[in-house]
């Protein structure tokens, strides 16, 4: 499993990891403008507002960058035909695609795990020796709470990141598979307040669930199926 997992990544352009830092670069610009260019009365005041907006932008980003990665490694490929020579080899389908779906989960845990933590603690360095804004204190709880938060996110957006499949591999469309992961971000997004869908922890492990489930339903029978 390992080496099909090296082979795929081998396939792969490194466009889409530039893209990953440059949207990690993009979040953290936005958050350096509305943290330390604001009045002192917005939305992202105490430490506990800015990781919390951090975590729920890189969630949303990389969910959509999971929908590309499947569109290209998976439906795309569908698409194309190009996965009928790549199931002539002497290997499982079964084992193909679990490779393939593994990638998209490693990648997505690995991008918002490492945006979560990277993106926060520059802004905390930032507050600490030049501006000195963000209120509330930093203790080894607090740091110790969110790094867990951060990792169960991440968990949960790896299998999250696998519903679109579902949508994709209906009409074998690449375009639908990402817009189906913008509908679902913009729905984990919404809330009022404080209160945000995607932070909910219940809501967020059922999604995970639906992910893991759609997956395997997607594998199951694939050594049967017709991939026309």
């Amino acid at each position: 499993m390992l080496k099909l997992i090296s082979l795929e990544m081998r396939k792969m352009k490194t466009k889409l990891f530039r893209g990953a830092l440059l949207a990690g670069a993009i979040i953290l610009a936005f958050m350096i403008l509305v943290t330390f260019t604001d009045s002192g009365d917005g939305e992202f005041n105490t430490y506990a507002d800015v990781i919390g907006a951090v975590f729920t932008f890189s969630k949303g980003t990389f969910l959509i960058f999971a929908a590309v990665l499947l569109g290209k490694i998976v439906i795309g490929e569908y698409k194309n035909n190009t996965i009928s020579v790549l199931f002539m080899y002497p290997i499982p389908r079964k084992k193909l695609m679990t490779a393939k779906l593994l990638i998209v989960c490693m990648f997505t845990f690995t991008a918002v795990f490492v945006s979560d933590v990277v993106i926060s603690a520059i802004l905390i360095g930032i507050d600490y020796f030049f501006k000195d804004v963000i209120q509330g204190e930093l203790t080894f709880k607090f740091i110790s709470e969110k790094l867990l938060w951060g990792f169960n996110d991440s968990v949960y957006a790896a299998g999250i990141g696998l519903i679109p499949i579902y949508f994709g591999m209906r009409k074998k469309s690449v375009s639908t598979t990402i817009v189906s992961a913008i509908i679902m971000t913009s729905l984990l997004s919404s809330g009022f307040g404080d209160f945000r869908l995607g932070s909910q922890a219940a809501v967020s492990i059922g999604l995970a669930l639906v992910g893991v489930a759609i997956a395997y339903l997607t594998i199951r029978n694939i050594e049967y199926k017709d991939i026309a």
